[in-house]
């Protein structure tokens, strides 16, 4: 199979670098790279002056065409016509050595999969699990164990925890995801993935694109497009093609136009996959929204980022307040 992979990046030279850099010890290479810089200036194409990566075009876009989701369109515009796999990633990735070989395998192996989406292996420690019992602050997946976190703790305390398989949207949104699934090296159905570790067949660009609703970094856009995919056939996660996210803070919008984006985006695609969900479900993912808000204020007393967990708490308050005077559409 021949594949292209696309990298939309804004102000990140050096992250790019780095992922370029495991890009090229693959053991399988991209037949096609294509780079959409959409930064508002000149070091990412400097990178191309001084380091030579077989198969890569580079295309610096306007105001107009940048934003995740412009820049992602705008790449699919630029696909050799050879190409059978698109895969997309975070320019803050690193791969590991075989990353492209057991993710195209996917394809190969599950002929009916429309989008196979990678695993990221530095975030969470999973444990196999040894006897019957379960802790109440743990979750427990395909005989593999791992600890929950303080937001999903506490909404399993109140009764809000998801009641769907990890990467799927419960019918009150707020569901389980890719990190709750273990590292077994196994193919998991799936419903969505994370779109910077994401790939999919290129016939589906024939009949859907990124949704120009989200601007800018786009927040949930991915889970946008997977759900629409979803809906035309089978997507998978493959825990065998492992990399490392490190989050890059450079090229992030502050955090209460963040916070604003949690709530309006969260919405927006959850009204998307549910458009008339019943008075239980909307009740449920209010509930969580506050929730969730009131964990992030909770974090200007317990961690060191004090600006940044007030900013995107504020951000939150006033998206959720917008959807009862402004609904996205």
């Amino acid at each position: 199979m021949k594949f292209t992979l696309i990298i939309c990046t804004y102000q990140r030279s050096g992250p790019l670098y780095k992922l370029l850099k495991s890009v090229k010890g693959q053991t399988l290479y991209p037949n096609q790279i294509i780079i959409i810089d959409g930064s508002e200036e000149d070091k990412t194409r400097e990178i191309f002056k001084s380091y030579y990566f077989k198969n890569l075009e580079y295309y610096k876009v306007s105001k107009e065409n940048r934003g995740l989701t412009k820049q992602r369109n705008f790449g699919i515009n630029k696909l050799a016509p050879s190409s059978d796999v698109v895969c997309f990633l975070d320019d803050d990735i690193v791969l590991t050595p075989t990353y492209f070989e057991n993710l195209l395998s996917t394809y190969q192996k599950f002929p009916e999969a429309l989008g196979v989406g990678g695993y990221i292996v530095d975030e969470i420690k999973w444990f196999q699990k040894r006897d019957a019992n379960v802790q109440f602050d743990e979750f427990e997946y395909d005989g593999f164990i791992r600890k929950l976190g303080s937001r999903h703790l506490l909404r399993k305390k109140v009764g809000l925890q998801p009641d769907v398989p990890p990467c799927y949207m419960p019918k009150f949104s707020n569901g389980y995801a890719l990190g709750f699934l273990p590292p077994t090296g196994k193919c998991y159905k799936v419903e969505n993935f994370m779109g910077g570790v994401a790939s999919y067949r290129k016939e589906i660009f024939k009949k859907i694109n990124f949704s120009t609703y989200f601007e800018g970094y786009g927040l949930y856009e991915d889970m946008d497009f997977c759900l629409r995919v979803s809906e035309m056939g089978q997507l998978y996660v493959n825990t065998s093609a492992k990399l490392l996210h490190y989050h890059e803070d450079s090229g992030r919008p502050n955090q209460f136009i963040y916070g604003k984006m949690v709530m309006r985006n969260g919405w927006y695609v959850w009204r998307k996959k549910y458009p008339s969900p019943d008075f239980k479900n909307i009740l449920k993912w209010h509930a969580i929204a506050i929730l969730l808000t009131f964990v992030r204020f909770s974090n200007i007393f317990n961690t060191s980022h004090k600006r940044k967990a007030l900013t995107e708490s504020m951000g939150r308050i006033v998206g959720w307040w917008s959807l009862l005077l402004n609904k996205p559409v």
